[in-house]
């Protein structure tokens, strides 16, 4: 069966596009299989894609909440890429836009937002509806930083994958 939808078109397997603003290139995929999505949950993932720089924003915030939990996995990703020893190091410097006089924050504010998947099939409360992939020099460094939110915006998951 085949379903087509306002935004995405004819609805397959894979849809791809590359979005740019703030300087950033983000990489937008759309993973659906057109039996197993509804349209309401494809206008939730358009809706995404139109506000990608909002939630961009907001998961950000969410981000610099979790500095005061030594354990979380932004300060984890943080400690690893602001590891003055590590091999990337003046490219990880050269990445940080701003200076604040908190490094973490300003690592935090001048990672750039890389890729976005969108799975409208996981379209329950608390399913990994969409994953928004960050790094910091990501042309230079293979450390990412994931968030996972449900189809309301709520952070599901977190995790450093290095």
């Amino acid at each position: 069966m085949s379903l087509e939808h306002d935004y995405f078109g004819l609805v397959g397997d894979y849809w791809s596009e590359t979005f740019e603003y703030a300087d950033q290139r983000v990489e937008v995929v759309l993973d659906a299989d057109a039996d197993l999505v509804s349209i309401a949950a494809l206008d939730v993932a358009s809706a995404m894609v139109g506000e990608l720089e909002l939630i961009d924003d907001e998961l950000r915030q969410a981000f610099v909440s979790q500095l005061d939990t030594k354990s979380s996995p932004v300060v984890r990703y943080l400690d690893t890429v602001l590891d003055p020893e590590l091999e990337q190091a003046d490219d990880i410097d050269a990445a940080i836009g701003r200076e604040s006089g908190d490094r973490q924050v300003d690592a935090l504010r001048s990672m750039s937002l890389v890729r976005v998947d969108l799975r409208p099939d996981a379209d329950e409360p608390g399913d990994a509806f969409a994953e928004y992939e960050y790094a910091l020099a990501p042309d230079d460094t293979d450390e990412r930083l994931i968030v996972a939110i449900d189809l309301e915006r709520e952070i599901v998951d977190v995790r450093f994958e290095g």
